[in-house]
């Protein structure tokens, strides 16, 4: 065993892994973060919504200094039909004052500055650095390696923050191989478009920003949703759906992306927008029914890894710095007992369940599930929405009785059966 012992190694310098490395680091624990990207943030491709009174708990003042784009004053919901489009929003100028609700921003700048206020807390971070392997002694977790023996380092505990595909995870036995139905593949481009163009399509206030949820074609029919989000001179646009649903139909993410990118609701949105960048990723989507162990002789697992992620929500990034958080905390506490088992580690698990965190995700734990089950949710149900409001919308020499008759023959081609079981089963979900 090596005499240079650690308190704690870092696997992955994302939210979860950088926020339980300075929880470490701020109470006095040798702490280091390993990272295979060039540096935090090159291998994620995250450009969405980070929420301001969870993000400011965990790092006060973050604001006036964090690399941000947009504070999000408008929430807007779209159900995309084959030619069509349905929109909901929710515009409020009292998110447009601080302290904003939201903001979005680009994981690569983000994590880049978060790291680096880690480092200022005596963290050690280590990008260009791909750990293949976790050491063992006694069946406990004491280290880990990139395969030779120069690259062998140990600690007392090792966090795990290596993101949805958490290899090192199954390898700890936290969770087995994920199966393509607990996981999403998203694909994302960020458009460069000027910022007045933005504010002008969007109809913006200079600076400020919207968030749009986008379901139906956007995912040609299957279970996900597309989104945009604007940030200061360019637009975020991606979507995805479920892996094993790809799989099934043969459609590719890819394709998917441009399909969306080529509806007529989103053209004008992005016309004259040049690519600058194209990612794609895996999200976790077990949910809380499929939720992996967290802690384990000598090691715990955090963000991505451990499957917290609130898709319905749109809550990733502020869980995984909560789950970072709490890992830190029950860290801490083990120093202090000596005591690194996985009895010693357990208060990471209460701390996540005594949270919202766990708690919501318990809440919607039937979501994904109830959805994936009727995937008319997402094609045939947008077109005959979108097929009864053009109708009705049609102004012609039809009486308006006529016309709801027709609009109503629409829907009796859809079993009565059906559409009781989906809304009593819409209504349990959303109870719980």
């Amino acid at each position: 065993m090596a005499d240079d012992r650690m308190d704690a190694i870092v696997v992955g310098a994302g939210p979860a892994g950088i926020t339980a490395a300075r929880e470490l680091a701020t109470a006095g624990l040798s702490t280091v973060v390993l990272e295979r990207g060039q540096f935090p943030g090159s291998k994620n491709v995250w450009g969405g919504i980070l929420y301001r009174e969870p993000t400011e708990a965990i790092i006060p003042g973050f604001e006036a200094e964090a690399p941000l784009e947009r504070p999000i004053i408008e929430q807007r919901y779209m159900l995309l039909s084959f030619d069509a489009a349905m929109t909901a929003s929710y515009k409020s100028m009292r998110f447009a004052e601080e302290p904003y609700n939201a903001y979005t921003a680009f994981r690569g700048d983000f994590d880049q500055w978060y790291a680096a206020k880690a480092e200022e807390e005596g963290v050690e971070v280590y990008p260009e650095f791909t750990v293949t392997d976790l050491l063992w002694e006694d069946g406990a977790v004491v280290g880990v390696t990139t395969g030779d023996a120069e690259g062998e380092l140990y600690a007392n505990v090792v966090v795990l923050a290596d993101g949805a595909n958490s290899l090192l995870g199954q390898r700890a036995g936290l969770h087995e191989e994920w199966q393509p139905d607990e996981q999403a593949l998203v694909a994302k481009e960020t458009l460069r478009l000027d910022a007045t163009k933005i504010e002008e399509r969007f109809n913006l206030p200079a600076g400020k920003g919207t968030a749009l949820e986008i379901f139906g074609e956007s995912t040609w029919g299957m279970l996900g949703y597309g989104f945009i989000y604007t940030n200061k001179d360019s637009l975020s646009i991606g979507t995805g759906a479920l892996l094993s649903d790809l799989i099934t139909s043969g459609r590719n993410v890819n394709d998917m992306l441009d399909r969306f990118k080529a509806h007529p609701a989103i053209v004008p949105l992005i016309e004259g927008a040049e690519s600058e960048e194209y990612s794609a990723h895996l999200i976790p989507e077990g949910g809380y029914n499929r939720l992996p162990r967290f802690y384990a002789d000598g090691v715990v697992m955090v963000g991505d890894a451990a499957g917290l992620v609130n898709p319905l929500n749109r809550e990733g990034a502020n869980l995984a710095m909560l789950s970072g958080k709490f890992a830190g905390m029950a860290i801490i506490e083990a120093t202090e007992c000596g005591d690194f088992s996985a009895t010693g580690l357990a208060r990471y698990r209460e701390l996540l369940e005594e949270s919202f965190v766990v708690k919501d995700l318990y809440k919607i734990r039937h979501m994904t599930d109830f959805a994936h089950d009727r995937p008319w949710l997402f094609g045939e149900y947008p077109e005959l929405i979108s097929e009864a409001a053009r109708r009705y919308l049609t102004v012609s020499g039809q009486p308006k009785a006529s016309v709801q008759k027709d609009i109503l023959k629409l829907f009796g081609g859809v079993p009565k059966k059906r559409l009781l079981g989906d809304a009593v089963g819409a209504l349990r979900v959303i109870k719980g």
